[in-house]
């Protein structure tokens, strides 16, 4: 199948971080399509030969689970052409058209790496140059909007000049193995199905750490934090994964019809539970993996008094027949003890207890998402260590290694999604309703933030955020999965 994939943002840091590693990976697993070309765009005066050049040094820098060859990048690299764009000028339209039409390809794909502020414009221009065509698909990165009312606008423009089945809205956690392996155990095995429910699970943990800072996007985070950052996108759609009901087919809409579903129920705020249920935190200086980091008012492109969130922790429920009464708790921030990314599904205990074992140890079922990817299934048992004490019962875990199991070479979550949009497939890509389902449920969070003068709570860097996300899941008789 000839393609086209026309790269926007095309020397952006996404691009040569993780669009071009992930198509060099799908090139080598030979699942890249023949006859395509990927065309970066950006305002740089370079030739095709220049951004080859430019792609080969920057993988230098990018994790590849093996380095390419001279002649291995050599034969991806002759599929890499360059058009020099300004964006804002409808002519360097007619430009790329012209790149185009100099054949005919049966798929073109507009991935707009840029800035969300330019995708409006983008599709806009398209739609004058007449590249808006029945074989056109659009991705868009997150975050799109900062708000309800600008997730719709940019929505509505784009629904304009096209139809919502070449809209491929990407949430890059969607393509991660551990996450396809989450719909692959609630609705490939019949063994948890029947305690997929608040009978027997007693809460659930989402939580998505990061060791690093913001690094040099200081200027970024300050007009996006973590809640629009992780929470809005990543952490909800891993909730809606979890809550959801099985769908009656594995077709793109009926996923994303039970995802919405979720988003629905999920509990409105007050007043009360704004105040109670939402923690929100700001690194100060500390140490990480035995260095000293600066806090995050001393990172480059940051204001000295800057209110901006990089932790936040909060308790929601699904209100719905399934999950009533079920809390759920998701946590994310920088500059925490680890980078680790994991769901915890917290089983009731035996309802009348006949060994002797810790208070309050019960099962657990454990679903890493990064860096391991795997599924841990913690247990009680016998030990025979004490035959004096043979009624006491000990922790025991079954872990199951996706990597080991199944090669380190895994197909990355980039490399999936940008195949699936090269495809049509839609399934991992997120529906504009879902999307403004997700911003309405948020959008309290940031007006109570807006009126709070408090601010953020500070919390020194590698430690895992401030005391009061403890003292928000202790008030349930629970705790964090690491201080269990």
């Amino acid at each position: 199948m000839a393609f086209d994939l026309v790269l926007f943002g095309g020397t952006g840091d996404l691009v040569w971080r993780k669009l071009m590693p992930a198509l060099f990976q799908a090139f080598r697993h030979g699942t890249l399509p023949a006859g395509g070309r990927i065309i970066g765009v950006g305002r740089d005066d370079l030739s095709a030969e220049a951004y080859r050049e430019l792609i080969r040094t920057r993988f230098d820098k990018v994790e590849l689970a093996k380095r390419p060859s001279v002649e291995e990048f050599a034969r991806f690299a002759a599929l890499l052409e360059f058009v020099r764009m300004d964006l804002s000028r409808p002519d360097d339209y007619t430009r790329l058209g012209a790149a185009l039409a100099e054949r005919t390809a049966d798929t073109v794909v507009m991935y707009m790496a840029t800035a969300p502020t330019l995708f409006t414009t983008i599709c806009e221009q398209l739609a004058a140059a007449g590249l808006n065509t029945p074989q056109t698909r659009v991705v868009l990165e997150k975050p799109l909007g900062h708000d309800l009312a600008s997730n719709r606008a940019i929505n509505d423009t784009v629904r304009r000049v096209f139809t919502e089945r070449q809209v491929f809205r990407i949430d890059h956690y969607l393509g991660k193995p551990a996450v396809q392996n989450l719909f692959a155990l609630r609705f490939g095995n019949a063994l948890f199905e029947p305690l997929w429910r608040r009978e027997h699970i007693a809460n659930i943990q989402i939580t998505m750490a990061e060791e690093l800072g913001v690094e040099k996007r200081g200027a970024f985070y300050e007009t996006t934090g973590a809640l629009r950052d992780m929470v809005q996108n990543h952490a909800l759609q891993l909730l809606c994964a979890i809550g959801m009901e099985p769908p009656i087919n594995s077709h793109a809409d009926a996923i994303r019809d039970e995802k919405l579903k979720v988003l629905r129920s999920l509990k409105p705020w007050t007043a009360h539970t704004l105040a109670q249920d939402v923690i929100r935190g700001q690194y100060s200086a500390g140490t990480v993996a035995g260095a000293t980091v600066p806090g995050y008012r001393d990172e480059l492109g940051v204001a000295s008094h800057s209110p901006t969130e990089t932790f936040v922790a909060l308790r929601t429920e699904i209100s719905n027949w399934r999950w009533a009464g079920v809390p759920f708790f998701i946590r994310t921030g920088k500059r925490l003890a680890g980078r680790d990314a994991h769901i915890v599904v917290n089983f009731r205990p035996t309802p009348h207890a006949i060994f002797n074992s810790q208070l309050g140890m019960a099962n657990r079922l454990v679903i890493n998402l990064q860096p391991r990817d795997g599924l841990e299934l913690h247990l009680l048992a016998q030990g025979q260590e004490n035959r004096r004490h043979a009624q006491t019962l000990a922790p025991v875990q079954l872990d199951l290694d996706f990597d080991k199991r199944f090669g380190s070479e895994r197909v990355g979550a980039y490399e999936r999604l940008l195949l699936d949009v090269i495809d049509g497939r839609l399934n991992l890509f997120v529906r504009s309703d879902e999307q403004e389902e997700a911003w309405r449920w948020v959008e309290p969070i940031l007006n109570h933030w807006a009126a709070d003068p408090q601010g953020p709570r500070p919390y020194a860097a590698g430690t895992w955020g401030p005391s009061a996300a403890s003292a928000m899941i202790a008030r349930d008789g629970f705790c964090w999965a690491e201080e269990a």
